[in-house]
């Protein structure tokens, strides 16, 4: 997600994806790379199975395509993986570290006003949106399999109270019923339709109007949230 928010997941060793994978597969990698040459092999699987992931999608993920690309052997990566699953939620857990990562670093900036900050948030997330929409569009299609697991949960929150904290700064006299149902409401909006205009593949021009569209649509109901 490079310099943006911007993108985990699934079943069992060499064979495609099924509908009926577990609930809660083993998601947790077997462990951390210790070493300079660990790491950089690790590095290196996680950009390969990036790669895969954007050219083959979910549903032909495997560990020996992530292998080949790669250049290093299957046993290679169960030393670090327990199954695919594990690649792809660390690839999905990374886009949300990042994630939460910008919206600190843009939400609390007290230098802009609060709506100003709004505002940059939304660019940022629609342009990483449309950067990364081949990742993300798969791992959209493989979290199924991950969803549910205690890892996710835990990753997918990490950002929660950052924009609590900001709409505690925006919205001071509102309570905090209202303040959750405005940040469930922007949050939810930002993906769903960020989701659908990235997946028209839009030009530059077509990305600022349309960042610039649902930032002020955002000032505009935090406007009325606070006259209510």
């Amino acid at each position: 997600m490079k310099n943006t928010i911007d993108p985990s997941h699934f079943q069992f060793a060499f064979g495609y994806l099924s509908m009926n994978a577990p609930a809660n597969p083993r998601i947790s990698s077997r462990k951390d790379p210790k070493q300079a040459r660990s790491a950089a092999l690790v590095e290196a699987v996680l950009q390969a199975a990036s790669q895969v992931l954007a050219k083959e999608g979910a549903q032909r993920f495997t560990m020996a395509r992530v292998a080949d690309a790669a250049g290093v052997s299957v046993g290679s990566l169960y030393q670090y993986f327990p199954n695919k699953a594990a690649i792809l939620f660390r690839l999905q857990s990374d886009e949300w570290r990042e994630t939460s990562g910008l919206l600190r670093v843009i939400l609390e900036d007290r230098s802009l006003p609060p709506l100003d900050r709004l505002r940059k948030l939304v660019h940022a997330f629609i342009r990483s949106e449309c950067e990364e929409a081949a990742v993300r569009i798969a791992l959209d299609d493989a979290a199924p399999f991950y969803r549910d697991a205690p890892e996710a949960k835990v990753a997918k929150a990490s950002g929660a109270g950052i924009v609590l904290a900001f709409l505690e700064e925006v919205l001071p006299d509102a309570s905090s019923e209202t303040r959750s149902l405005v940040g469930d409401m922007i949050k939810t909006t930002m993906s769903e339709v960020g989701k659908t205009f990235s997946e028209r593949r839009p030009t530059e021009g077509e990305i600022v109007r349309y960042a610039d569209a649902m930032g002020e649509m955002f000032c505009a109901y935090l406007a009325q949230v606070r006259r209510s």
